[in-house]
């Protein structure tokens, strides 16, 4: 069904109801949906797609139904793995209208259905500011509580990041588990993560976001008694190591948080090594970035034939993927798919990421994909953008907007965003429209060799005149009897060596 016919109605009849009443609107419309938030339509992939060998085993990691996670002993929470199963959603309506409470509440129901959970209720509250007890207050949070043990649920999902004493006193009222959305995207990432790096940069992610949620006391401590035998203290025998349990998973956690950085630092010099390679051979590199399930990897199939995972589920893609790509003309140039981005980010993962995010900055060209048929596209280009200003020399990369899944989205839509945006060209990565445009936006957009040589190279060096026809731009190619007189544009290095071996 079109996004478009569920549009809030701001009549003034509407505007007279109550917050409340629009409140429960919005949730009861999510979760009509919500059941086939990410099944809309079914993934039909393309002859580019490759075999997809990864569905099966993605499918396979679903989560187990009817496990439940109700807490019986509160002091062991954060020791758990997330089993998200039967979850309640939870969102705070302050600034802004009806319709963006919507799209961000049906936005957490996607990522709580890619966890592999089943949304079965959600409250929506109008409130300006978090409460700072429980989030929600205390009225709110026991309605919540009703909701929960009527529907039977397992967790509570929070579109927000809670502060630890926030989840605390939450977690005490409705008695399951509570989970904020930092901690659901950290979970979709650790399910999806494949690449040694990826899962090394997952679990940093992780642990900076557990390190200050730990929690632990009575018979986890382990602290020294003191005294002496007769007397006051314990005696002999009861002098523990002076620490408790939860300062021995802190030192634990710092440590390894430690090895990590230096893993991920260490994997470093590979990925700066095969980019000078790339610059040493003057091949142009273009990046493909944006938001979650916008469709990047499906346009970098279309692009390619690379055949990398395709699957209409948030966040399927973390591992960067490099594919070789012509222009129309013959100039050979780089695609990289890089991961995809969400509203609120978790920072964490930003960081974890950054050196998988340096593709972007060091690309000759970005292509920014936004889906055209979301309901909020422009949303999805600003959050992008917003992580990009946090990465050094992103915002500097000349970009072009693809405008993807046009074949779904309106007319009105794509005609707003192409007025907007300086290069933005609209294609369907699924039925092929559009991508002879964007190639030819693509070639008219990427850096051009500066050197203009014009020479005879001996047919004794056909490794040089093969390097002008995949690194060059050949304007004019002709046999004489001395050899091939090319007439091109190259790069400085191999204008040299051209030089030094013409006629």
């Amino acid at each position: 069904m079109d996004d478009r016919e569920h549009t809030t109605d701001v009549t003034p009849q509407a505007s007279a109801r109550s917050a409340q009443e629009v409140a429960d609107d919005v949730v009861a419309r999510v979760l009509a949906r919500a059941g086939t938030a990410l099944q809309a339509g079914g993934t039909h992939h393309s002859t580019f797609d490759g075999d997809q060998l990864d569905l099966e085993e993605r499918t396979s990691l679903r989560r187990v139904a009817n496990l439940s996670t109700e807490l019986e002993d509160v002091t062991e929470v954060e020791y758990r793995q997330l089993r998200l199963e039967k979850v309640v959603l939870v969102g705070l309506w302050g600034a802004g209208t009806a319709q963006d409470a919507e799209i961000s509440l049906r936005e957490l129901a996607a990522l709580a259905e890619t966890a592999g959970s089943q949304v079965l209720d959600g409250l929506l509250q109008r409130r300006r500011t978090p409460d700072p007890g429980t989030y929600l207050g205390s009225g709110k949070a026991a309605e919540l509580a009703a909701v929960v043990a009527a529907v039977g649920a397992d967790t509570v999902v929070v579109d927000g990041e809670l502060a630890p004493s926030q989840r605390r006193a939450l977690e005490d009222v409705v008695r399951v588990k509570v989970v904020d959305r930092t901690a659901l995207i950290l979970d979709i990432f650790a399910q999806h993560a494949k690449s040694r790096e990826g899962k090394a940069q997952v679990e940093l992610a992780q642990l900076e976001y557990l390190l200050p949620r730990l929690r632990g006391w009575g018979e986890s401590m382990s602290r020294q008694a003191g005294g002496q035998v007769g007397g006051a203290g314990a005696g002999m025998g009861s002098r523990g190591p002076g620490e408790t349990k939860i300062e021995l998973d802190r030192r634990r956690i710092r440590n390894r948080m430690a090895k990590l950085r230096r893993e991920i630092a260490a994997m470093e010099p590979a990925r700066v090594t095969k980019r000078a390679s790339r610059k040493r051979n003057a091949i142009p590199s273009v990046a493909i970035a944006g938001y979650t399930n916008a469709g990047k990897s499906s346009l970098l199939n279309r692009l390619t034939n690379a055949g990398v995972l395709v699957e209409n589920a948030l966040f399927a893609t973390l591992d960067p993927t490099v594919r070789r790509a012509e222009t129309g003309d013959g100039r050979v140039y780089t695609l990289a798919d890089t991961v995809g981005f969400v509203r609120a980010l978790p920072h964490q993962l930003v960081e974890a990421f950054r050196s998988t995010l340096e593709e972007v900055a060091d690309a000759d060209l970005l292509l920014h994909v936004v889906d055209a048929s979301h309901p909020d596209p422009e949303g999805q280009l600003a959050a992008v953008r917003h992580v990009f200003a946090d990465i050094p020399g992103a915002m500097d990369v000349p970009e072009i907007v693809v405008l993807n899944k046009a074949d779904l989205a309106s007319p009105e839509v794509l005609a707003r965003l192409r007025s907007r945006e300086v290069h933005a060209v609209a294609v369907s990565a699924h039925t092929g429209a559009g991508i002879d445009e964007l190639q030819a936006l693509v070639a008219d957009q990427l850096p051009r060799p500066g050197v203009t040589v014009d020479l005879v190279v001996p047919y004794s060096r056909g490794d040089l005149v093969s390097r002008v026809h995949e690194h060059g731009d050949l304007q004019q190619e002709e046999h004489v009897a001395e050899g091939t007189r090319l007439r091109a544009r190259v790069d400085e290095s191999l204008a040299s060596e051209l030089r030094a071996a013409a006629v």
